[in-house]
């Protein structure tokens, strides 16, 4: 028997019969619990023991697999973004973007500041996707059963905020050297050498200068990123999927988390937009204060300049790493994330079939 009984019905209908009692005893509906019920098969399947330390090890190698990989391949367009940024004047379009990075250095050009990327984001992911699930597990206990089934969606909230937070500061000194090669040609060949130059140019605490809009960027963004997406798969099987989770084969729920992740990927864009512009400002010159970019830029052009083309990366990003963190753990014998609809709405997919 666990300490709370409420976290262990997030994934699986097996723990929440074998707690039903206490859930009558707290008079909790059980259709207020239903969003956090995964499919049964999932449960019987599971190899490794639900908020053990070995479930939180899988759950923060599945968000290195999901961000690092993911962030680096689409390199080329965040150089031209971090760009478009930074000098909008002469990189006034994507197209442009394009052809003045190639022109200036070849296909290299646009894989300037892969190596910060990949190690940068792949730190993040760790701290993103284990810290979340570590920090719903948490919250749920303290906030009881019937308060963490009432406000799910502040659960969902305050533990995304929560992981991000760490998670940033092991980002930040990475997106800085990151930024500085993409938007400074010859500054450096990679992260070897552009790091030390970085730190002798800025001081060691010059690596976290953007931290604060770093967390204004990243913070708002995972709190999307993560609300959103349980949310949203929870709608799908409700309103879109003509059968209910527990009937869908695991192919079918993957292609639930990626359209799913999509969506709440543009969301998340259009939320961290504003704090995106600054972080590159700020990394690219030394003199940069928050104050004096904001007034240079304007509030409209900071949450509009190199919109469209986020919106592009961070929705194919979002969607691509929840499909990536579900496959790992559907690999190792866990639950894929999200909630299942309540059992009424089963119910109708029944009587719909």
């Amino acid at each position: 028997m666990h300490n709370s009984w409420l976290p262990d019905s997030v994934y699986g209908t097996a723990a929440l019969a074998s707690l039903s009692q206490p859930c009558q005893a707290q008079n909790v509906p059980s259709s207020r619990l239903a969003f956090m019920m995964a499919a049964p098969d999932e449960s019987k399947q599971q190899k490794i023991p639900l908020y053990s330390a070995k479930y939180y090890q899988a759950c923060t190698i599945g968000g290195i697999l999901a961000c690092g990989p993911t962030h680096t391949s689409v390199t080329p367009l965040d150089v031209v973004k971090c760009n478009m940024q930074i000098d909008s004047k002469r990189y006034s379009s994507i197209g442009t973007g394009f052809k003045i990075t190639l022109a200036e250095g070849g296909i290299s050009n646009l894989l300037r500041g892969w190596a910060p990327t990949f190690i940068g984001y792949s730190v993040q992911g760790a701290g993103k996707y284990g810290l979340y699930e570590y920090f719903k597990h948490l919250y749920a206990d303290m906030a009881g059963a019937e308060t963490a089934a009432n406000y799910q969606t502040p659960l969902f909230l305050a533990a995304s905020a929560s992981a991000e937070f760490f998670a940033d500061i092991g980002l930040c000194p990475l997106e800085a050297v990151k930024v500085k090669i993409q938007t400074s040609p010859g500054y450096a060949k990679g992260l070897t050498d552009g790091m030390p130059k970085f730190v002798q140019e800025n001081g060691v605490a010059g690596l976290w200068k953007g931290l604060v809009p770093l967390w204004g960027r990243q913070i708002p963004y995972t709190m999307m990123k993560f609300a959103a997406f349980e949310n949203i798969v929870q709608a799908l099987y409700t309103n879109v999927v003509p059968k209910p989770k527990s009937d869908c084969s695991k192919t079918e729920q993957l292609g639930v988390s990626f359209a799913a992740g999509y969506l709440a990927g543009i969301l998340c864009a259009v939320i961290s937009h504003p704090a995106d512009n600054l972080v590159s400002k700020l990394n690219a010159s030394k003199e940069a204060t928050i104050g004096g970019v904001i007034s240079e830029m304007g509030w409209w052009q900071l949450a509009t300049r190199g919109l469209g083309l986020r919106i592009a990366m961070i929705g194919t990003l979002t969607a691509t790493q929840w499909a990536i963190y579900d496959s790992f753990k559907v690999y190792v014998g866990l639950p894929t994330t999200g909630a299942a609809p309540p059992p009424e709405n089963e119910e109708e997919h029944a009587k719909k079939a």
